[in-house]
């Protein structure tokens, strides 16, 4: 190999690094989430460029959470086999370089929300951010509730997108707020059973690592995918979507619940990993059918109940 070609190599190497500090897969969904906010509080009235900005500021703001994250967990995340080649956790990135780079995120995702769109969207935006990287971050450490904690950040960017584009919190904006965070507790307990010697070896309290807890996080994923069936149905109840969203939801928590039954019923790899496919399946389906609903988007803003 020449010298330039290892030069341009390693170049690429410390590009993807600088990407994947920003989880990638996580800021596509949050992007894709602030924007079905955005859509849903501009109704048939759309502003495209305006609802892409607002969700790139909500993407660099969480982006700047993912950082901070990988700043305060590079020790466990060097224990654990899933996260231990993150470029902090393996030293290819300094932590001073690191936090510049969050600050400097975090900076322009609210100050972006506050100058581009109004202070309601840059305040919560800051106030996810702290409450990701100061509350659930180091309450992994010492307790398990740290999922509970964890969801009220992660549902989050929809309803940023909304406050955004509609300057209030409508119903649409609580109706995905609470989607979202119910969506998350199987999900989380499927990631956490799949890799709990992992979360066990590194001292992050996880339900499953603890013990005791395999057999409760698997009944705990059936209690919440249960709750979410009426959850999702909560904008069809409403009146707030029509039939496609109302039957789509419907059908969408019934798999769901499924597969959180077949979990709890036999714990192993096989249905942990079902789970969790189908997890990640759901929630594009529900924000996409929420849009869709010809109902959902025939007003322009929502108002507050």
């Amino acid at each position: 190999m020449s010298e330039n070609t290892r030069e341009a190599a390693a170049g690429e190497r410390v590009g993807s690094d600088w990407v994947a500090l920003t989880k990638p897969r996580i800021a596509s969904f949050i992007f894709f989430a602030a924007m079905i906010g955005g859509l849903l509080a501009g109704g048939t009235q759309s502003d495209w460029p305006r609802i892409l900005e607002q969700a790139l500021y909500v993407t660099l703001a969480a982006g700047a959470g993912s950082i901070f994250n990988q700043v305060l967990e590079r020790d466990t995340d060097a224990r654990m086999q899933r996260t231990r080649s993150r470029p902090i956790a393996a030293g290819r990135i300094s932590v001073r370089d690191a936090v510049f780079y969050g600050a400097l995120m975090a900076t322009i995702g609210v100050a972006g929300l506050a100058a581009r769109f109004n202070l309601i969207s840059a305040l919560l935006a800051a106030s996810t951010l702290f409450a990701y990287v100061a509350v659930y971050t180091p309450l992994k450490r010492v307790s398990t509730l740290n999922t509970v904690v964890g969801a009220i950040p992660g549902a989050a960017p929809p309803l940023l997108g909304y406050v955004a584009m509609a300057g209030d919190v409508g119903r649409w904006a609580w109706a995905l707020f609470g989607l979202i965070f119910v969506w998350q507790f199987p999900h989380f307990m499927a990631i956490a059973w799949i890799y709990r010697e992992d979360y066990a070896r590194a001292g992050l309290r996880m339900l499953p690592s603890v013990p005791g807890g395999v057999g409760i996080a698997s009944r705990s994923a059936l209690v919440y995918s249960l709750v979410l069936i009426p959850v999702a149905l909560v904008p069809a109840v409403y009146g707030d979507a029509g039939l496609v969203y109302g039957i789509g939801a419907l059908v969408a928590s019934l798999v769901y619940a499924a597969a959180a039954l077949r979990f709890a019923w036999k714990e192993n790899l096989s249905n942990a990993r079902l789970l969790l496919f189908t997890s990640l399946i759901y929630l594009p389906v529900l924000l996409s059918l929420a849009v869709l609903d010809p109902t959902a988007r025939g007003a322009a803003v929502w108002a507050a109940p």
